[in-house]
């Protein structure tokens, strides 16, 4: 999504002056050394960096699981930084999904319990919730597989049931941690397509953590970090193929 759509683009994200220090024996190490950066509704970004390069660091703040020694991190307009661990939990069940490179699906569900299973933390009776979770696995085009175990999926099967749960409850940011990690490379591309398409069409916004420039082009902007900073942000007009 860009500026010259004619709309006004939602700020959802908007972190300013983050540090994380850690120390280490007598040493202070920075994880983070002063990052600023916005990020709008309906944007797919990526952060890239090798590993140690602090952007696992950053994507546990952004999503309320660490705390930063200092800096602001207002996201969909509240300050998650000055948060409760109560009110960080309720914060997360509402405006936030996950997607993790190992699924995390539970073997002893099949394809629409795993999806459903966030609904159900939100009280939401079972009827319903099963209902929801089918209509998000037709959107990753699994509605054929909606009774089949995790051990009876692909891994790639696996990882799509893994984007519905996170989308079932329509939050508002989606955070990926190396989601294509266990996939092979033909996977990887139908996964991160179907990721970039389901950002546009439900208008949300998709972070996803990466070591690997290529998956990283799939994005609209690209952030790259380098000892704990943002070194370049970098907007990609290339990758509307597809």
């Amino acid at each position: 999504m860009k500026a010259e759509d004619g709309k006004k683009r939602e700020p959802v994200i908007r972190v300013k002056n983050l540090y994380k220090i850690y120390r280490v024996g007598e040493t202070k190490v920075k994880a983070l050394n002063g990052v600023d950066f916005t990020m709008y509704r309906g944007e797919f970004c990526a952060i890239v960096g090798t590993s140690g390069s602090g952007k696992s660091t950053l994507l546990n703040m952004l999503a309320g699981l660490e705390k930063p020694t200092r800096g602001e991190i207002v996201i969909a307009g509240r300050h998650i930084e000055t948060l409760t661990e109560n009110q960080l939990v309720a914060f997360r069940r509402e405006k936030i999904g996950f997607i993790f490179q190992s699924y995390n699906l539970l073997g002893t569900m099949n394809a629409v319990e795993n999806v459903a299973l966030p609904l159900s933390f939100q009280g939401m009776p079972r009827k319903k919730r099963l209902e929801l979770a089918e209509k998000y696995l037709k959107l990753v085009g699994l509605e054929k597989v909606a009774d089949h175990m995790p051990n009876q999926m692909s891994g790639g099967q696996q990882q799509r049931v893994g984007i519905a749960r996170a989308l079932v409850v329509h939050p508002q940011i989606i955070f990926a941690d190396e989601p294509t990690g266990n996939l092979d490379s033909h996977t990887t591309m139908d996964v991160l397509k179907l990721m970039q398409k389901i950002v546009r069409e439900q208008n949300q916004t998709l972070i996803m953590v990466t070591h690997d420039d290529h998956l990283a082009t799939y994005a609209d902007r690209i952030f790259h970090i380098i000892d704990g900073k943002i070194v370049k942000i970098e907007e990609n007009g290339g990758f509307q193929a597809g």
